[in-house]
């Protein structure tokens, strides 16, 4: 299934080369920038009966817009960036569906039980996805925190994934190695995904055709969603319409 996004940064929606954002604004590749605001993209998906976008704010300076974007479609999208225990139930009472969690887990670079727990705790697992955007290191891929600058020390295996879907609703994935490229989704990972994962999962990254909607659709077994975000004309993009997206949704559903 198709799940569209709606990236933050600095107020704005714009769709980014995820592995570029750093303190350094030099090395930022950007390949949108929307002169709409994300209310907008949240009207559009609520119109379309779209559900389960992530909302991501990039940084600082993003959470008004962000709260006018929840606003557009209270309870249909999810929120993350910055998420904590500490603010977690006011982005939830602000309309987010699910939270999304991942730096704030992994401190010095090591999953947090106890920050999970607590977390869960707080606000249920049932409203909590946990962010495994992740990098291929040799053979296997490793979670990457601090805005996929820093590699964790959590790898995705089998049983790390089904420990942690004992206490999250879903999990979400970027492909950090090919995230806002264009040049195709990693079958390989979405393939482990699939097969590790006992819970639902979205996946991101390289996405560039509809063709990839159907492929990951396909090796995904249907326990795997798709982002797509460059590739999308409402981004810029030109290999994938989002009329066609939500058409093939719905073809699915009614199958």
């Amino acid at each position: 299934m198709f799940r569209p996004c709606i990236d933050l940064h600095q107020g704005k929606v714009k769709q980014i080369v995820g592995s570029t954002l750093s303190d350094d604004p030099s090395t930022l590749r950007t390949n949108f920038v929307s002169e709409r605001p994300g209310s907008w993209f949240a009207e559009l998906y609520k119109r379309d009966g779209v559900r389960g976008a992530h909302v991501i704010m990039l940084g600082k300076g993003n959470e008004t817009a962000a709260q006018q974007t929840l606003a557009a479609y209270r309870g249909g999208l999810q929120i993350g960036g910055g998420i904590s225990v500490d603010n977690a139930r006011t982005w939830l009472d602000a309309g987010a569906s699910h939270v999304i969690v991942t730096s704030w887990l992994f401190p010095d670079g090591q999953l947090s039980w106890d920050k999970l727990k607590a977390l869960t705790d707080t606000i249920g697992k049932e409203r909590l996805v946990v962010d495994l955007s992740c990098k291929q290191f040799g053979d296997g891929y490793m979670v990457m925190t601090d805005r996929w600058q820093k590699p964790s020390g959590f790898r995705i295996e089998k049983e790390g994934l089904t420990k942690l879907a004992a206490c999250c609703d879903e999990f979400l994935v970027h492909a950090v190695d090919v995230e806002g490229m264009c040049k195709g989704v990693d079958l390989d990972l979405i393939r482990m995904l699939a097969e590790c994962s006992p819970i639902p999962v979205t996946y991101a990254g390289g996405a560039r055709s509809i063709e990839d909607l159907e492929t990951v659709t396909r090796v995904g077994g249907g326990k795997v969603d798709l982002t797509i975000g460059s590739a999308l004309d409402i981004f810029g993009g030109t290999g994938v319409k989002y009329a066609d997206a939500v058409a093939f949704n719905k073809k699915v559903s009614a199958t």
